[in-house]
């Protein structure tokens, strides 16, 4: 049986965190309302997701809290969803897991990972912030897209 995976871009994030560490920089406050918004657009198309794995980046966990309140199951973090990482990496950790998932990260890196999956090695889609797409995984590194949804769709679902 194939397997959902689930795409999900961080919300809005300040340019820069106090600290001047890319990893610390926060939602904004309206990033923080648009991740809240999407969590429960998406928790209405009842997404079948079991896990969800985030990026240890603060923004990336900030809009991973929300989802996983509205699905109600818990997160952990991957560093395999850090921005400068393989997607390939993220792929052998989905492998090992069961069941569908959702992973929230960066940009360019969800791109590379949605190019790879329905493109092959080299293709990209660019993904906005807060937007999710959904790809039914046929094998380790390849996949069909099934949808791609814009915040503005999932937020309009939520009400």
């Amino acid at each position: 049986m194939p397997i959902d995976l689930w795409l999900l871009r961080h919300a809005a994030a300040v340019d820069h965190a106090p600290s001047g560490r890319d990893d610390d920089r926060e939602l904004t406050p309206e990033g923080l309302l648009r991740a809240r918004s999407v969590a429960r657009g998406l928790a209405a198309l009842e997404p079948g997701v079991t896990r969800i794995l985030s990026s240890p980046f603060r923004r990336a966990i900030q809009t991973a809290e929300p989802a996983a309140r509205a699905l109600g199951i818990e997160f952990s973090e991957s560093r395999s969803l850090e921005p400068d990482r393989d997607p390939e990496e993220i792929l052998r950790e989905i492998a090992a897991g069961e069941g569908n998932a959702l992973i929230v990260g960066h940009q360019p890196h969800l791109g590379a990972l949605l190019g790879l999956l329905v493109g092959g090695p080299g293709f990209e889609i660019p993904m906005k912030k807060a937007a999710v797409a959904r790809v039914s995984l046929t094998g380790r590194s390849s996949g069909s897209l099934k949808a791609y949804l814009p915040p503005r769709f999932l937020e309009k679902l939520a009400t």
